[in-house]
């Protein structure tokens, strides 16, 4: 598995990078198709941040910590993807041998942009502060569910496998999960 290593605000040692290889390499006997993982390790006020991800098959794992000691927020993020997986590991088996998509589609392109709403004296107007693009992937909505709890995100965006519209889970307040479902009228 391939393993970049990103510093900020932080000296990149031999010793911290060999730390967060032997993590991931550890987490990764726990998935099936290893792709690539992510490191990313700043120091922030007196605080030590780790942000690990990793690309497995077609999900994104995404772990975080944060201590007084790096070597303490490296394990505590590699910890929590190895939660993940052991808590999801007998979900995503079970899903694959029983569900296969019978429709092959190619993944939409999909485009998030986070937008800052300008005061304007006589009409508001909003600014792109940060965009992101990425492919919407046909999945069922509990590969999707799945996906998202995988994350830690509070809303994922996919291709239904079913009928290959556009739709998006999100975590409910009340901790269940919505489907908006898109579809050309």
């Amino acid at each position: 598995m391939q393993v970049n290593i990103t510093f900020r605000h932080l000296e990149p040692t031999d010793a911290l990078k060999t730390h967060v290889r032997e993590r991931v390499a550890h987490v990764g006997r726990y998935i099936d198709r290893p792709g690539e993982a992510h490191a990313v390790l700043h120091v922030e006020n007196l605080d030590h941040h780790a942000e690990i991800t990793m690309k497995a098959g077609r999900f994104l794992l995404r772990g975080t910590g944060r201590s007084q000691d790096m070597y303490a927020s490296i394990d505590a993020a590699a910890e929590r993807i190895e939660k993940q997986l052991k808590k999801h590991k007998e979900r995503l088996y079970d899903h694959h041998k029983t569900n296969g998509h019978a429709t092959e589609a190619a993944p939409l392109e999909v485009r998030h942009d986070v937008l800052d709403m300008l005061e304007h004296p006589d009409r508001p107007r909003h600014r792109v502060v940060k965009s992101t693009q990425f492919q919407a992937k046909p999945m069922s909505v509990d590969e999707a569910i799945l996906q998202l709890e995988l994350l830690d995100a509070r809303f994922y965006v996919f291709q239904n496998a079913t009928d290959l519209a556009i739709n998006v889970v999100y975590k409910r307040d009340d901790g269940n999960f919505g489907v908006i479902e898109a579809r050309a009228g």
